[in-house]
This record gives structure tokens, C-alpha cells and sequence, in this order.
């Protein structure tokens, strides 16, 4: 498993979900979400090598990242003044985009 490439599709997807739900703010979002990525990036290596081994399932690995979504704090998001309602529906998205992007490179490649 070479993580740093799962790692890049992570980010190339956060970078395009921010892109969609937020385009005039991109580069806020880019920032919230480096910000996330750098800190929860060894946890997530950590459990997708876990699930890649199969110590853990996907239900599993999915209920791990959703423990992050508190660490998203959306700081700069937040400053624009976007609701916290919307950012709360943004942070689902962002756990949802993690958790698909890991299982269509670990589960499901040939």
C-alpha cells in the first residue's frame, strides 16, 4: 500500500468537494482542510493499513474517522460567514469523501 498516493486522492477530492460546496471560498477551504489532513494524517494511515489487513472492517474504519470530524474545525470557513449549519453538512461530506476515496483504493482494487 503506498499511502502517500491514497493520501494525494484524499486531498485532490477534499480540495475538489470544498470547490463544489464552497467555490468562492476555495482557498479558505483549502486551508481548513490542510489543516485537517496534517492533523489526523497519521491516524489515518494507521487504520487504512488496518483495514487493508483486514484487523479492521469498513464499518469499523468508518466509525474511526468519524471520530476526526470534531478535530474539523473549519476555522477559516467559519470566518466567511457561512453558518455553522452548512459547515456541519460540509464536515459530513468530508467524512463521507475520506471514507469512499480509502475503501475504492484499499477494498476495492484489482
Amino acid at each position: 500500500m503506498d499511502f502517500n498516493k491514497i493520501l494525494e486522492e484524499i486531498k485532490a477530492n477534499l480540495l475538489a468537494l470544498v470547490n463544489k460546496k464552497f467555490f468562492e471560498y476555495k482557498k479558505e477551504g483549502k486551508k481548513d482542510m490542510e489543516a485537517f489532513i496534517k492533523q489526523s494524517e497519521e491516524k489515518l494511515k494507521r487504520w487504512t493499513k488496518a483495514l487493508e489487513n483486514k484487523d479492521i472492517d469498513l464499518d469499523d474504519f468508518e466509525w474511526l474517522v468519524k471520530s476526526q470530524k470534531d478535530l474539523l474545525v473549519m476555522n477559516v470557513l467559519y470566518q466567511t460567514g457561512i453558518s455553522k449549519i452548512k459547515l456541519g453538512h460540509f464536515k459530513n461530506s468530508v467524512v463521507k469523501t475520506i471514507i469512499k476515496t480509502v475503501s475504492d483504493l484499499v477494498l476495492n482494487k484489482e
